[in-house]
């Protein structure tokens, strides 16, 4: 199992100069974005896209640094009701398949997007309440009429290119639970998986120690970021876990993110890195920062500092004591 980290962190700095720093780090791999609510700071398609030359400069660059490219992420809404807002979203979803097929890299990570209610529908509609009755009749429209049917095509496309779909289970999206992954994956296909991140777990009261369970026992956990929550429980009681006070009233919220280590302990990680090797993910940890009450650099270096010690690195040939 290789400590990476999510590149868009260091958006500022160009590849060289991230690929520096993280690797001073004792980082293995970066996963790095391609266009989206990421953007593409360190990859952007349309210079490297067939275009091999472009392609193993840029791979040098990376391998010369002792590290492996996870995933390309675009995360994006394709599922979008404003037709320009969802072929934008689906041109950067397919063309970054076809990058990382050329460039070798396995995974690319997404959300699965949320379409609105109808097919004139201006905004996307997350239904999570079953009733009113309407919310199931919405729920079963999205399903049937967009979110099988554009991801079954897109999973098709996947596997033609020998590449994997992380879906980052995420609220505001379709797919942001183990159950609605595991639905959409018996749907469309094994290269729909998860790119599970524990902190989108907590705050939607799912134990990931549980999700990695439910998903490894389908081989579904394609990709895994490593970012923590911490939930505060009065504010819980006044606003409910669906809490729409902005990220920036930290105060008043009732969960935020906090960089590994910092919503929860040592031993809660130890455990899910332990449980991903026991269910067959034996892949990259991908740190993610969105930390308000620590920079950049500091939330960086102290996941790393909770992380390096419980990652489990070596392989075992048998159990030697039976």
């Amino acid at each position: 199992m290789k400590l990476g980290v999510f590149s868009v962190l260091f958006s500022e700095k160009s590849l060289e100069d991230m690929l520096d720093h993280v690797s001073a780090k004792g980082i293995e791999a970066v996963e790095l974005g391609t266009g989206g609510y990421p953007g593409n700071a360190h990859c952007q398609i349309d210079g490297l896209l067939s275009r091999p030359d472009k392609q193993k400069e840029f791979l040098n660059k990376i391998e010369s640094k002792g590290l492996i490219v996870s995933a390309l992420s675009c995360h994006c809404n394709p599922l979008h009701p404003q037709r320009a807002i969802a072929e934008e979203a689906d041109n950067l979803i397919t063309n970054t398949i076809k990058l990382a097929s050329q460039l070798g890299i396995p995974v690319v990570n997404t959300f699965s997007g949320c379409p609105g209610d109808h097919e004139n529908a201006k905004y996307p509609n997350w239904p999570v309440s079953p009733w009113p009755n309407e919310y199931q009749e919405i729920l079963k429209w999205q399903w049937e009429e967009k979110i099988i049917p554009y991801w079954k095509e897109k999973a098709a496309f996947a596997e033609k290119h020998h590449v994997k779909i992380g879906l980052e289970l995420h609220g505001g999206f379709s797919v942001h639970t183990p159950a609605t992954l595991l639905r959409l994956r018996e749907a469309c296909g094994a290269a729909i998986g998860a790119n599970l991140d524990p902190s989108h777990m907590w705050w939607q009261g799912i134990d990931p120690i549980e999700a990695i369970k439910i998903l490894g026992r389908e081989n579904a956990i394609h990709h895994f970021h490593a970012k923590d929550t911490i939930i505060d429980q009065p504010n819980v009681n006044k606003n409910g876990l669906t809490d729409m006070t902005p990220y920036s009233d930290m105060q008043n919220r009732a969960w935020y993110f906090r960089t590994v280590g910092f919503g929860h302990g040592t031993k809660d990680w130890a455990d899910m890195i332990s449980l991903l090797r026991l269910y067959g993910y034996d892949y990259v940890v991908s740190i993610e920062h969105e930390d308000g009450l620590m920079s950049i650099d500091e939330g960086f270096t102290k996941a790393i500092e909770t992380l390096k010690p419980v990652m489990v690195t070596e392989s075992i040939e048998g159990m030697w004591w039976t």
